[in-house]
């Protein structure tokens, strides 16, 4: 029998096992949302709708080195499926055709330790997908698991945003079609943060670079060594390339301390950013070189303490008191701190975010049919969000936002025990980004 079933057919079935009855309009519009009599199945669609939950997961790091920052952006991703279940007033802002659940379908999350490692995570999302038909997949603090997700959800033909992942490759040459971004990337940082030190500090200055062993490192440093190098005549004269989960850094800073650097750009993430920033204070490379971050970690200043990142320059994707800027940052502050006690990071911001742009996108496009989710985020339509109002590049799958660069407390100035950063600049996006071709990026194809 042929798999297109005309809506005739199926309401007369419907009518039938009722009694008699027609078919419940509530049911119907369910069944005809997500277009189950005009598709053809595709990765976990339809069998991944058709019940009355449908399940997203998350593969995110609760140990190992990224640990802290994993359980930051779970509880992003927790609160966004709260407010997608009862369409809460910051979700419908998001993605106002969210009613109270998704096209009719309450949305659950399974969640998995990825412990940052690569295989972990894809094994744990295989099983999600095997055992519970997932409809989207998330969780990265690694860009090294970013990119392997990447590469799943394109074989599988699941939907895949981000969870943090700054690597240029992952809407560069590892972009692919079933894959988003919301947050900002090494590029965007470097192209933010690099006049900002060009003006702080001038031209013809020495930098030494700390540099994580993998893709988000490498590519992060490139970018910042690249801007400060081509705009502003700077000199990289060392940079120390560490394994991810380095306890002990002191052969890295003792040739760090011994290159005559100026400058300590350190591009370490989680504990291993906390731990290298530590030790260089104890081996006096702190204060004597200046201490930029330009890919900041959350916690960074509440785990390496206020007196570090003092005067500290460093980019991000969000911070709190973005509050007073933008009406949908308050209420997601708020939200946040009602429901977790802590003004949040920005991990849970764009694991929040990430989910509530894949809520819009859904519900815009009326169902569930991947290909038509995807062509909904390519439309590359504007709309608001906790930093302003912004839209997707269809090319690459790289939200266009700004990115903020932020600026490190003195304890005596902070206003209160979450006040570690003052924001200086809401950098637009769109300037910040390469072409879209630039990086390498082919996204492949819909089915």
């Amino acid at each position: 029998m042929s798999n297109q079933v005309s809506r005739r057919s199926v309401l007369r079935a419907g009518a039938g096992l009722a009694g008699g009855a027609l078919l419940a309009p509530a049911f119907a519009d369910a069944v005809f949302a997500v277009g189950v009599n005009d598709k053809p199945p595709i990765g976990t669609w339809p069998e991944g709708t058709q019940g009355d939950t449908v399940y997203v997961a998350a593969t995110v790091p609760r140990t190992g080195t990224y640990a802290v920052q994993g359980e930051d952006e779970l509880k992003g991703w927790q609160l966004a499926v709260e407010h997608i279940n009862t369409g809460h007033p910051l979700l419908k802002k998001i993605a106002p055709k969210v009613t109270k659940g998704l096209l009719g379908k309450k949305v659950e999350l399974l969640v998995a330790d990825s412990a940052a490692k690569p295989n972990q995570a894809v094994q744990e999302q295989q099983t999600f997908i095997n055992q519970h038909k997932i409809i989207l997949m998330t969780g990265s603090t690694s860009s090294a698991v970013a990119v392997a997700l990447n590469k799943f959800a394109q074989r599988e033909k699941v939907l895949y945003v981000t969870g943090i992942s700054g690597s240029n490759d992952t809407t560069g040459k590892d972009c692919v079609r079933y894959g988003f971004r919301q947050n900002f990337y090494g590029e965007t940082a470097a192209n933010a943060i690099g006049p900002v030190l060009v003006k702080a500090f001038g031209k013809n200055r020495k930098a030494a670079f700390m540099t994580p062993d993998y893709t988000y490192g490498h590519t992060v440093t490139k970018s910042v060594n690249d801007y400060l190098t081509k705009n502003a005549g700077w000199t990289m004269v060392t940079n120390q390339v560490s394994p991810l989960g380095t306890q002990d850094f002191s052969q890295y800073l003792t040739n760090i301390a011994n290159s005559g650097a100026e400058f300590l750009i350190n591009v370490n993430w989680g504990r291993d950013a906390v731990l290298s920033i530590q030790q260089a204070k104890q081996f006096g490379i702190i204060p004597k070189m200046t201490l930029v971050v330009p890919y900041q970690i959350p916690f960074l200043a509440k785990e390496a303490g206020p007196e570090l990142t003092a005067g500290v320059y460093a980019a991000t994707d969000f911070w709190w008191t973005l509050e007073d800027r933008f009406p949908l940052a308050k209420m997601f502050v708020d939200a946040f701190y009602k429901k977790y006690n802590y003004r949040p990071e920005w991990g849970a911001n764009n694991s929040y975010m990430s989910f509530a742009i894949w809520a819009r996108m859904v519900s815009e496009a009326g169902t569930f049919y991947p290909p038509d989710v995807i062509k909904q985020y390519e439309k590359g339509e504007t709309f608001p969000s906790t930093v302003g109002d912004v839209h997707f590049r269809a090319a690459d799958h790289q939200l266009v936002r700004p990115v903020i660069i932020v600026r490190g407390k003195k304890p005596s100035d902070m206003k209160n025990n979450e006040d570690y950063w003052e924001v200086l600049e809401v950098v637009p996006g769109e300037p910040l980004m390469q072409k879209p071709d630039a990086f390498g990026c082919k996204l492949g194809d819909y089915t």
